[in-house]
């Protein structure tokens, strides 16, 4: 029998290390882009470059040219046509680095029960309201922003800064207020702004009896380090959206985990 020598090949802690981050780096980008019209992009790139590898390779100088065009402006391409995707990954690189986070871990542990039961009182005017808007079927959109950028939501938003109260969320989303139609903006403890028109998700792969609230809550989440309260009009149904993906359906006692999680 022949017997393989595979002492050349040296694998050190660094090496593992340097597979694992790739592997994660790789695992993050496609969550950022699984199920919209990006990864159809990102297949189409990379179908490009393998053509341009074959091409070059059986030496057809048109077809290399041609493609070669492509493959040098490559990075600048991947910047100008993944941006929504670019600034989704950066924020989440941040996020996971920021000193809060890390506050908020060391609460976790620490701190828990106490810091639970002050947010509680921030939370019970959300899920009161939420309840109200539930059994009369009231369409509601409650988006929480971590960092509330105001170039972002200011250039379609009605301004508010207010109190948060159960009856100032049931009348921003009565069906006859002038506020009702677009998504409030929750954060710093207040309601920032009203009636905001948010971008909706490019995700293919929603259900069909989704419509642009549903869409506009999932759309924020990817492009901002938010999450999302959905109350349906039609069914009175509540959803949660976080980093682009929804839990639909869910009872009040896990919207008040969520919220103490996450705001």
């Amino acid at each position: 029998m022949h017997s393989f020598d595979f002492s050349f090949v040296k694998i050190g802690v660094f090496d593992v290390l340097d597979v694992l981050l790739v592997a994660f780096i790789v695992y993050q980008l496609y969550n950022l882009i699984r199920g919209t019209i990006a990864a159809n992009i990102f297949i189409g790139l990379i179908t490009i470059y393998l053509l341009y590898m074959v091409v070059n390779a059986l030496h057809m100088q048109l077809l290399t040219g041609i493609l070669g065009k492509f493959v040098d402006v490559g990075i600048i391409a991947i910047i100008i046509v993944f941006q929504q995707e670019v600034r989704r990954f950066l924020l989440l690189v941040g996020k996971n680095a920021s000193l809060q986070r890390n506050k908020a871990w060391w609460k976790y542990f620490f701190g828990k029960a106490e810091a639970e039961k002050n947010n509680y009182a921030r939370i019970k005017p959300i899920i009161d309201a939420c309840k109200t808007m539930k059994q009369t079927r009231t369409g509601a959109l409650i988006v929480f922003a971590k960092y509330y950028d105001e170039q972002f939501y200011q250039n379609s938003c009605e301004v508010l800064d207010a109190k948060i109260s159960k009856r100032m969320l049931e009348t921003i989303f009565q069906k006859n207020s002038p506020l009702h139609d677009g998504a409030v903006v929750i954060s710093e403890n207040k309601i920032k702004s009203a009636s905001c028109i948010l971008p909706v998700t490019e995700k293919s792969d929603l259900p069909a009896q989704f419509g642009l609230r549903h869409r506009a809550g999932i759309g924020v989440t990817e492009a901002n380090d938010a999450t999302a309260i959905i109350v349906s009009e039609e069914t009175g149904e509540i959803s949660y959206a976080k980093q682009g993906r929804i839990k639909m359906d869910i009872s009040f006692a896990e919207l008040e985990k969520l919220l103490n999680k996450d705001f």
